[in-house]
């Protein structure tokens, strides 16, 4: 069971990377390509909004790499004092604590974004190349949602007995 979920993190890891970096290549492109647009006294008028939504994607997608490598904003006081007072097992539960609140809080933004998304659904406009706002706000649930299941997954991973933490525990 632990290989299948550590697989599917992996594969999340995998197309959150590439995505990230097809972003931020297509921001680069269509940023560089609005600049020399310019110099023509021409303009592409979705150019700017969609780099806009792309930088937001971006963060989004970032916070789901940083979130597997556990290095998303965090401050780990009380567990850098128990791994150096060497209390590995009650260290691991603390983890496993701030993954269950992280959790819960992740799936109240969740929710929370969805109602925003329906919000936007019945009361925005179309943004650019007739897409609607609704769909581009449709970046929030989604990014949250990815970061809850990472979370999750790791949440689940700390009880795979051959894992770093147990090791630890164990020495």
């Amino acid at each position: 069971m632990f290989n299948f979920i550590k697989r599917m993190d992996k594969w999340i890891d995998d197309i959150s990377s590439w995505l990230l970096v097809i972003s931020v290549i297509l921001m680069l492109f269509l940023s560089v390509l609005n600049i020399f647009l310019r110099w023509g006294n021409t303009t592409i008028f979705w150019i700017e909004p969609l780099v806009r939504h792309l930088v937001f994607l971006s963060a989004f997608l970032g916070g789901v790499l940083a979130t597997g490598r556990k290095n998303h904003i965090g401050i780990d006081i009380i567990g850098r004092w128990l791994e150096i007072k060497k209390m590995y097992a009650l260290r691991l539960q603390v983890e496993r604590l701030i993954y269950l609140i992280s959790i819960f809080t992740l799936y109240f933004l969740v929710t929370s974004s969805i109602e925003f998304m329906k919000s936007e659904a019945e009361y925005g406009r179309e943004a650019f190349l007739g897409i609607h706002s609704s769909h581009l706000v449709g970046i929030i649930p989604a990014g949250f949602s990815l970061i809850m299941i990472r979370i999750f997954l790791i949440f689940i991973l700390s009880f795979d007995p051959t894992s770093r933490n147990s090791k630890k525990e164990v020495a």
